[in-house]
């Protein structure tokens, strides 16, 4: 550890064990000083010399960058003298963090996202208590109500996540998922109300037939975003036909709370089998579970495909490229799509908190003291706002009656990826302690830009107000459902063990539906009995009956708290 600087050099400071009772109990790597200096005249002040720590993000936010060449970073470092050396993932989520786990070659910071589990395992994260109880008020401020939510099992926190909600203000728009479909297809046929998975799918085979081609190239009815790494998108719509939010691979019943696998039962067969004839039809695109990203996104952009289910929040520079293109047919209407008349539809989140994503300190770090500080000060509302919404009257401004709002000029700049990116919004907005995304701000104005009415009003189309006002909503949220509250929700956040009997089922019924599931969808519809029959005999030998005894108690254990 490097020793505090002296602001005098006739004042000599020494260490005390309050300031090491602000680190983590038992950590060998436990920093030598306070981070605090002593000025003349004995008044304690924070240390903000300057310092470089490193940060690794899981995510593919962007390029590798100093934090200080963002406006946003620069900022922090002015105000903490604290500056971090970003670095996102590039391929494989899973070997990463197996070499950096093998190494014990951490980095200061870290985002794990779905790897998190391995780097608990490991011992990777130092423990957090004792650094926020000395020097966390806003961390204990935003996070104290959440706190038993995201203890281990050793009764420690370590690590921060990123979603509690202080407050709530639901999203104008659909920002998770939904069964896309081009507008188009819609206006052909007067914009009929289509609530049924077999409604959804006749429309498009109709407009496909009128439509075999778009500019000399062949019409694609359907596709999903579901390569190896994302196939939860494929597995995830048997759920949502079924009327129920997306709690991972169980779904919940509302009175018992029990916890229930829906994989390779007549759920999941149903929609299989529906994917099947779809693809005998012509009208499903193969590729959806080879494309990566960026094939996807060009795919949905070029026009040829009529509809797609996705999360928005996976392929959203593509829906704002379309809109930046101005050819509003060609853009998609999101439909709360379900198997049949009378099943209430719940793609609509309630409100949400996900314990098992977050940031956490490594054993590595140089300065657990400094970098808490930089967290705790990160979570200063006026910083969660300036990570959000950047500086008044620069990237958005305030009404007379205190509400933020956006210049048409603001607008497009929150729209360009580069300014985004040199801004900071995209390194900065989401990977740290924050807020929930669907927070109010203490003055009443939305935490999140997109959620405040005036923004999403502003956005809106000629052509988005038609869609609207056809399915009598004045949000796109308003064409679905209002979702029923699950205080457990969501289910996939309960954390699992690295090598429990419940994180072995979870991968192996995973690696079972990405080898028979794309067999049968691909298969002639007279073939797909037997896949099935095979299917299911595999993933009866797992162990499901534990898996969903103990999501069971978790989710009942949630509801409690």
């Amino acid at each position: 550890m490097s020793k505090k600087k002296l602001l005098t050099v006739a004042l000599s400071v020494f260490l005390t064990a309050s300031a090491l009772a602000g680190c983590s109990g038992g950590n060998n790597n436990a920093p030598s000083n306070s981070s605090t200096n002593t000025n003349a005249a004995g008044e304690q002040q924070e240390d903000t010399s300057p310092v470089t720590f490193t940060y690794f993000n899981f995510q593919s936010r962007g390029k590798d960058v100093m934090a200080n060449e963002t406006t946003i970073g620069k900022m922090l470092e002015d105000q903490t003298g604290v500056n971090f050396k970003l670095e996102y993932l590039v391929g494989d989520p899973d070997t990463k963090s197996g070499v950096m786990i093998a190494s014990g070659d951490y980095p200061d910071v870290i985002a794990p996202e779905a790897e998190i589990d391995k780097f608990l395992d490991a011992g990777a994260f130092i423990e957090l208590d004792e650094l926020i109880e000395e020097h966390g008020p806003n961390i204990k401020r935003v996070y104290g109500p959440y706190f038993e939510k995201f203890r281990q099992p050793d009764g420690k926190l370590y690590h921060l996540p990123y979603s509690p909600n202080q407050g709530y203000i639901g999203d104008p728009n659909i920002n998770q998922g939904a069964f896309w479909i081009q507008r188009s297809v819609l206006k052909e046929f007067g914009y009929p109300k289509i609530t049924t998975v077999d409604e959804y799918f006749d429309l498009i085979t109709q407009y496909k037939e009128k439509y075999p081609q778009v500019d000399g190239k062949a019409t694609i009815g359907f596709n999903i975003f579901a390569p190896s790494d994302s196939f939860y998108t494929l597995t995830n719509i048997p759920m949502h036909l079924a009327g129920y939010p997306n709690d991972g691979g169980v779904i919940v019943d509302m009175d018992t709370l029990e916890a229930k696998v829906y994989a390779a039962t007549d759920i999941e067969k149903r929609w299989i089998k529906k994917l099947s004839e779809v693809n005998d039809q012509g009208l499903f695109d193969p590729e959806s579970f080879v494309m990566n990203k960026d094939q996807f996104m060009a795919k949905v952009t070029s026009g040829r495909v009529l509809g797609y289910f996705a999360y928005n929040w996976q392929i959203g520079e593509a829906t704002n490229n379309l809109k930046a293109a101005g050819i509003d047919e060609k853009r998609y209407a999101p439909l709360p799509i379900v198997f049949e008349e009378g099943i209430k539809d719940q793609y609509v989140d309630p409100p949400a908190f996900v314990s098992n994503r977050g940031v956490g300190i490594s054993v590595k770090a140089k300065d657990p003291v400094r970098i808490i500080k930089y967290f705790d000060n990160l979570l200063k509302e006026e910083n969660q706002i300036l990570v959000q919404w950047g500086v008044k009257d620069d990237t958005y401004s305030v009404d007379e009656n205190g509400r933020f709002f956006l210049t048409e000029e603001q607008k497009l700049n929150r729209d360009d990826n580069d300014f985004k990116l040199k801004y900071g919004f995209q390194y900065f907005e989401y990977g740290w302690p924050r807020y929930g995304s669907n927070s109010i701000l203490a003055d009443g104005n939305s935490y999140g830009v997109g959620n405040q009415p005036e923004v999403a009003n502003m956005g809106y189309t000629d052509g988005d107000r038609k869609i609207m006002e056809i399915y009598d909503a004045n949000t796109f949220a308003g064409m679905f459902a209002e979702p029923d509250e699950r205080p457990w929700f969501p289910a996939w956040s309960i954390q699992l063990g690295q090598g429990s009997p419940e994180q072995i089922f979870g991968q192996r019924s995973t690696d079972l539906s990405q080898k028979y599931l794309p067999r049968m969808i691909l298969a002639k519809p007279g073939e797909v009995d037997g896949i099935w029959e095979e299917y299911v005999a595999e993933f009866n030998k797992l162990d499901k009956a534990t898996y969903e005894a103990t999501m069971t108690a978790e989710v009942k254990k949630r509801a409690e708290q």
